[in-house]
This record gives C-alpha cells, sequence and structure tokens, in this order.
C-alpha cells in the first residue's frame, strides 16, 4: 500500500504542476511496470480534453481528478499481491539471502542515517562485517568535522548551570522587574525605560539557544562519522523519551542528549538505566524530584528510634509509643516508579504488579535535583527516603536503608528476564522489522542476559544476524521524519545546518526533536507515519528538495524530487 500510494502521489503531482504534461513520462524509469496504465492514463485523458478546446489549467484538474480515481481503484490489488508474496518470505537459517551491494545497502540503511554517495561502494569493498565492527567501538572513529562544527555551538560546549549564568532566563528578569516595580528589588536591575529592550533581548537568545539544542540533533545525525553510536543515541531517547516542554530548566536536555545517552548507547544496559534514573530531566520529567516518603513509613532516622524503642517495650502502652507520629506535606509518586516498569524495562506484560510499582516508588523517594531551576544535578536526600522494608518482585529490601535500595531495584530490573526480551524486541522492531522475528528475538534475548545486558554484543547479535540480511527485512521499514530528513541531507551531501531550520521541517513532518509529550515514545511501526496527509507532505519536502529551498542543499535538482518522493526513499 504504502509503495502505490507514493507512486500515485508523484506521478499526480508531476502530471498536476509540470508545465508540460507530456513531461511527467519522463519519470517513468522511477517506477514499476505496475504504473504503466496510469501514465497511458494521463496521455489519454490530456489528449481527449485537448481536442475539446478545454483550458490548460481545467485540463490539468481533470487530468489529476481521472489520474487519482483510476490510481487508488487498482491500489487494493498491487497490496494483496504484495501482501501475499511477503507473507512466504522467511530466512533461510545462517544463510544471509541479500547480495554483497544489497547486504551494503541494508548495513547503510539501517545503521546510518542514510547513505551519501559512494557510501555502498566503499562499505561493499571494506566488507559489510568489517565495517559494522568499526561502527560497535565508535570511540575508535575520528569525528573531525561534526566535532568541529559542535565546537561552535554554545549549549554543545557548556553545561546547563554555566548557560543560564551567562544567559539569564526571561522568567528571572521578568520576576525582579516585577519586584523592582513593586518596590521589594533586592537586586537593583535596568531602568524601567529599558525594562523592555532587556526582556526582549533575554527571550531572543533564550529562543536562539533552544533552537541550536534541536538543530545539534540533526548537525549530529548528518555529519558524524560514528553513525552507529547517533542512530542508538535516538533509539534510546526515544525509549528513555522525555519531553522538552516539560524540563527543569531551559538547557537541562542538552546534558540529557550528550552526557547521559549517548556515551552509553552502546554500553551496559545497567550503566545507562541508572545514568537515566539519576538524570535531573527524567526526575523532573515524571515527576520523582518531589516523591517523599509519606505518612505510613518512616524515614532512617525514625526507622532507627523506632526499632530500639520497639526492643526495649514490654507492653501496649510502650509499644504504642514505639512509633513515632508523622504528618508528611507531600508523599511518594509513582510517575517514574510505573514508566521504569512498564516502558523502561520489564514491559507491560512483565509479570508486575500494582503493588511492585508502589514499592519501587517507595525504593526512589529521596532521588531529587538539587536547585532544578538553576541546572544542579542529582542528590539523594535521606530526610526524604522511606526506609520501611520493601519486597519488589519477590526480592525483599530490608529497612533502615537509604539510597541502595533505588540502586537495588535497578539492578532487579535491567536483569530480569522479561527486560532482556522486552529490550531486545524493541531493538529487533527498530534494526530487523516491524514483526521480528521471534526466533531472533529469543536468540539475541539469551546474549543480552548471558553479557549482563551489553548494548554492544546484543546490537552484534541482531545486525549480523540472517533475519538482518534477509529479503523480508530488506527495505522494509518505513523512515521516521527525522530519518527522512537527515538521509536526504545525507544524500545530497548537504552542508552542515547549524540553525533551527531543518528541526523546523522534521517537526512539520510530524516529529518534533524532544516534542514527545507522552512517555511512550515516537511510533516505531511504518502504519503509523503513513497516511494520506503525512505522505503528501513526503511529497512536497522531495520538492522543496530539489528546488534548493532545504538548509545546506545548493542549487536546483530536478531528479531529486523523483527520487526523495518515490516510495523506495522512503523505506529503510
Amino acid at each position: 500500500m504504502l509503495d502505490f500510494t507514493f507512486r500515485v502521489l508523484m506521478l499526480r503531482k508531476l502530471a498536476c504542476h509540470a508545465d508540460r504534461i507530456g513531461e511527467v513520462f519522463v519519470a517513468n524509469r522511477w517506477f514499476s511496470e505496475h504504473d504503466r496504465p496510469l501514465i497511458r492514463l494521463i496521455k489519454r485523458v490530456n489528449r481527449r480534453l485537448g481536442k475539446t478546446g478545454v483550458s490548460r489549467t481545467r485540463r490539468i484538474r481533470q487530468t489529476c481528478a481521472a489520474f487519482t480515481v483510476t490510481a487508488l481503484a487498482s491500489c487494493a490489488t498491487q497490496t494483496s499481491q504484495r501482501s501475499e508474496t511477503s507473507m512466504h518470505a522467511t530466512p533461510s537459517r545462517g544463510i544471509r539471502e541479500l547480495s554483497s551491494s544489497e547486504q551494503a545497502t541494508q548495513a547503510l540503511s539501517r545503521l546510518t542515517f542514510g547513505a551519501r554517495p559512494g557510501d555502498v561502494e566503499r562499505v561493499e569493498s571494506l566488507g559489510v562485517d568489517r565495517w559494522i565492527e568499526t561502527q560497535l567501538d565508535p570511540k575508535n572513529i575520528p569525528d573531525t568535522l561534526a566535532e568541529r562544527v559542535l565546537a561552535g555551538m554554545e549549549t554543545q560546549r557548556e553545561r546547563p548551570f554555566e548557560l543560564l549564568a551567562d544567559h539569564p532566563d526571561p522568567q528571572e528578569i521578568q520576576q525582579r522587574i516585577n519586584q523592582r516595580r513593586a518596590g521589594a528589588s533586592v537586586v537593583a536591575v535596568a531602568n524601567t525605560s529599558g525594562d523592555s529592550l532587556l526582556l526582549r533581548s533575554a527571550q531572543q537568545v533564550a529562543q536562539r539557544l533552544t533552537g541550536q539544542i534541536l538543530a545539534a540533533r540533526v548537525v549530529r545525525a548528518v555529519e558524524s562519522e560514528r553513525q552507529l553510536q547517533e542512530v542508538m543515541t535516538d533509539f534510546w531517547e526515544n525509549h528513555f523519551s522525555v519531553f522538552i516542554g516539560k524540563s527543569p530548566n531551559r538547557y537541562s536536555i542538552v546534558e540529557y542528549d550528550r552526557d547521559v545517552i549517548r556515551p552509553r548507547a552502546l554500553g551496559k544496559f545497567r550503566d545507562l538505566l541508572g545514568a537515566v534514573a539519576k538524570s535531573p530531566q527524567m526526575l523532573y520529567y515524571l515527576d520523582n524530584w518531589q516523591s517523599s516518603v509519606d505518612s505510613a513509613h518512616p524515614t532512617a532516622v525514625e526507622q532507627r528510634i523506632e526499632v530500639r524503642r520497639q526492643a526495649v517495650a514490654y507492653d501496649s502502652a510502650t509499644r504504642a509509643l514505639a512509633t513515632l507520629p508523622r504528618r508528611r506535606p507531600r508523599g511518594v509518586n509513582e510517575n517514574y516508579a510505573r514508566e521504569l516498569m512498564e516502558l523502561h524495562t520489564l514491559g507491560v506484560d512483565g509479570g508486575y504488579t500494582q503493588k511492585d510499582v508502589q514499592e519501587v516508588a517507595r525504593a526512589l523517594t529521596g532521588w531529587t535535583i538539587e536547585a532544578p531551576q538553576l541546572g544542579g544535578g542529582f542528590v539523594f536526600r535521606p530526610e526524604l527516603h522511606d526506609a520501611g522494608e520493601k519486597v519488589v518482585l519477590g526480592h525483599v529490601l530490608s529497612a533502615g536503608r537509604g539510597i541502595e535500595d533505588g540502586e537495588d531495584v535497578l539492578d532487579i530490573l535491567s536483569r530480569a528476564p522479561a527486560t532482556a526480551h522486552f529490550i531486545v524486541t524493541k531493538l529487533a522492531r527498530h534494526f530487523v522489522s516491524d514483526d521480528p522475528p521471534p526466533a531472533l528475538v529469543d536468540r539475541c534475548a539469551s546474549t543480552f542476559s548471558k553479557s549482563d545486558g551489553d548494548i554492544r554484543e546484543t546490537m552484534r547479535c541482531i545486525v549480523t544476524s540472517p533475519e538482518f540480511f534477509s529479503q523480508a527485512a530488506y527495505r522494509s521499514k518505513v523512515k521516521t521524519p527525522f530519518e527522512l530528513v537527515t538521509s536526504a541531507l545525507r544524500a545530497m551531501n548537504a552542508q552542515p545546518d547549524t540553525t533551527p531550520r531543518s528541526a523546523q521541517i522534521v517537526a512539520q513532518l510530524g516529529q518534533p526533536i524532544f516534542g514527545r509529550q507522552t512517555p511512550d515514545g515516537w511510533p516505531d511501526r511504518g502504519d503509523a507515519w503513513m497516511n494520506s496527509g503525512a505522505i503528501l507532505n513526503r511529497v512536497n519536502f522531495g520538492v522543496r528538495v530539489a528546488a534548493g529551498q532545504v538548509p545546506g542543499v545548493h542549487g536546483q535538482n530536478p531528479s531529486a524530487a523523483l527520487l526523495f518522493g518515490s516510495p523506495e526513499f522512503q523505506r529503510r
């Protein structure tokens, strides 16, 4: 359905907008034999309307209408034929079904953000397996160009507190202006006549730096030679999804991307999980920074006192005094605990209960942020921690402890068999197919468990498998808007774009960077990205690239419209 619908829209767009209707037939070499009846229809309708003296504009409109009706009518037949063919496509065990050139194409389409001109030949010459091994070890890959571009971006050089120190937030300036005007200012600010200018300048700087944060994601994806690391960073940032609109401060998302996810994208899953759990961005986004012991459970200090009193209690009256009175202003927040189990580790069918969610939430009380609005980092506050005994998935966490409770929870969850299966299923879905082969998932989940959650070893299992290099997997994944834009820029050898314009194109196509409001992340199945509006927007994007209207692309290239709007380019 996807391939044929794209052909319909591309031919229709050419028929509707070419200066000469005949020009559309030049595009025939980009399409299959199934499209010849559609092309003949355009010729026939255009010829008949021309004989009747109908104006050119009206002729084009009627040609488009007749073309679209016939095209969509034949769509069901082709979809059925494709489905019947793909149902029986299964890889032979241990045998790669793709040719060497196809293997290189498959590796580049899945393990990078798209091939550059000449990449397929280079990978084929080097050897696909050797190239994969190189990408699995990114620290040994020089990345001079990307590093040079990023070094010129202020947000990529500095930490959040440094950016906040150098560029006061507009809200802070507004508060100080309001204080002074109310006669309660502690620190003198600018004169009243300059208030508007000061505030407007701060807003412009904040807007520029926020745009730079989004632009950096595109720059890394397009320019980095460490392509697999960037693809894995994109995967994990979608897995551990956060929303830029709910952040502890304007620049915390930089730290999350640069310092939390990217360095651990191919490391141990437990290390990545722990870094995310302690990141100010995640703690703030899922409200754990406000989670504290409730009135029904003791802090560590209270627990020590109560244990001592209970040890000497000799009757009901003294036993009643053993429990200290507690009145807490707040309590436990279960948001992060629930998503930690459902979305980050075990999966919704991972065998946990609501009681487990509550116990995990208790174990993570006191995990908070120091001065979140000022760029502070993770801090554990014992006075906010529930020090009572807990039971998580059958594991007893003894009373009287502190941060160890949370660390043990992360150990338990990261090493659970359900976590191995859930993580590998998502990886296989992303890198192999929307419905990954169960045998591949089982095999690589075993690798994940035996290697203690080694992401690199798990990825090696997936991307060197016969299933990865099968005909069924080849060109079977639909690109997300981010993948579509970055792959087009790479295919055109576009110059680095440090402005937010490329990121804005991604947003216009339906996937704003760091813009997913819910914690489930963007969908990783083709049907989620394909509807008539989305398809038309993608075709229009191809036309913009051809016209040189995309940042970093210089000059017009009419054939690019057919390439980037073609169904083949929508897949990876």
